[in-house]
């Protein structure tokens, strides 16, 4: 699980589109934080702050813990809207997650053991069936990946859901099935170049037969 940020903020009195449009020109981003049975709070985060966040990369995917008037709250950010233009953002909704709940998040996979895959010794490529997992997540341990192993797969072996080691408490949201992670390949051009050799031989062993007929005649 990755570590905890905590990202200082302070309340926005005003609300609307003219008191969000002051928070920007201020230097902030509107924001609000909801759920967990409680009221929502609408607060403004430094846009520098923001900004660093988001060029962590992953940024809807990690919970952050709020510190408004010296009150903590966790948080994961649910929507961030940008500018259609510029890409700026704009306003952040967060969700406020209450402790021992579970959440639904898609969860990136990171392929391990390369080095002793024997497919891409082989020449063969991986094919990332799912670059993220959908899955079921304590809402106080999301993690922040989840690792495929490929270590001892041959041309054409795959990783399935059911090969994964998942945290505790961690679910998969389908369950009807035993998807496909990743798999090794053989790259197209290797077929091409296979499927050469083999007309190519093919192609010799008809001449020798059709020598041998003549020889024979």
């Amino acid at each position: 699980m990755a570590k905890v940020i905590t990202i200082d903020a302070s309340l926005r009195e005003g609300v609307g589109k003219g008191a969000s449009r002051a928070t920007r020109r201020a230097g902030f981003i509107p924001a609000v934080i909801y759920g967990d049975k409680k009221d929502p709070v609408s607060i403004q985060i430094k846009l520098n702050e923001i900004v660093r966040l988001l060029n962590r990369g992953g940024f809807l995917s990690h919970t952050y813990n709020i510190e408004v008037g010296g009150e903590k709250a966790n948080v994961l950010p649910r929507d961030l809207q940008l500018h259609p233009v510029t890409d700026a953002p704009m306003h952040i909704d967060f969700l406020r997650l209450a402790k021992g709940a579970t959440i639904v998040m898609s969860v990136p996979v990171r392929v391990i053991g390369e080095e002793e895959c024997e497919g891409l010794a082989r020449g063969g490529v991986i094919n990332h069936t799912r670059h993220d997992i959908e899955l079921n997540v304590p809402a106080d341990a999301i993690p922040e990946y989840i690792e495929a192993s490929i270590a001892g797969l041959d041309l054409g072996g795959s990783v399935k859901i059911s090969n994964v080691t998942l945290p505790k408490g961690v679910t998969p949201t389908i369950t009807d099935r035993d998807f496909t992670i990743c798999a090794i390949v053989t790259p197209s051009g290797l077929k091409s170049s296979d499927s050469d050799t083999d007309e190519a031989e093919t192609e010799e062993v008809t001449e020798g037969e059709g020598a041998a007929e003549e020889s024979g005649e």
